[in-house]
């Protein structure tokens, strides 16, 4: 089975304050072989990037409403009269609000979906022919 990988580079805020952030350069990799899951890395430039994988169902729906508990909410906002898509992330080793352009993580959204309709991502796994190549033997 052909693999499709969707990546998308593009600067984030990382919102320290109210009234400050500062750019991060990040990268959005969806992968039709881990179907149910987006891959965001930042500081891709950096000697220590920084790797999150969440559900692509979290994204998609955190564009339009809030969503998302615990670890990663994702929820739709306005910042200087412009359209974007708000991540918060907690781990134990600390929290992080990053505000990204909604345009660019709908159009990159919307290339994953092409590549994986929703519904489809359990035959990306291929789940099938395992199934039948351990019966045939």
């Amino acid at each position: 089975m052909r693999h499709t990988v969707v990546e998308r580079e593009l600067e984030l805020r990382l919102v320290l304050a109210p009234e400050y952030s500062i750019p991060v350069a990040a990268r959005l990799t969806y992968r039709t072989a881990d179907p149910y899951a987006v891959h965001v890395c930042f500081h891709i430039d950096s000697a220590h990037p920084v790797h999150w994988a969440f559900a692509r169902e979290l994204l998609v729906e955190g564009v339009f409403r809030p969503c998302g508990h615990g670890d990663v909410r994702v929820w739709p906002a306005r910042s200087e009269g412009r359209a974007v898509v708000l991540m918060g992330l907690s781990s134990p080793d600390g929290e992080a609000l990053l505000e990204a352009p909604a345009a660019q993580v709908s159009a990159w959204l919307e290339r994953t979906l092409r590549a994986c309709p929703p519904g489809s991502e359990g035959d990306q796994l291929g789940l099938d022919e395992g199934l039948s190549g351990l019966l045939a033997q």
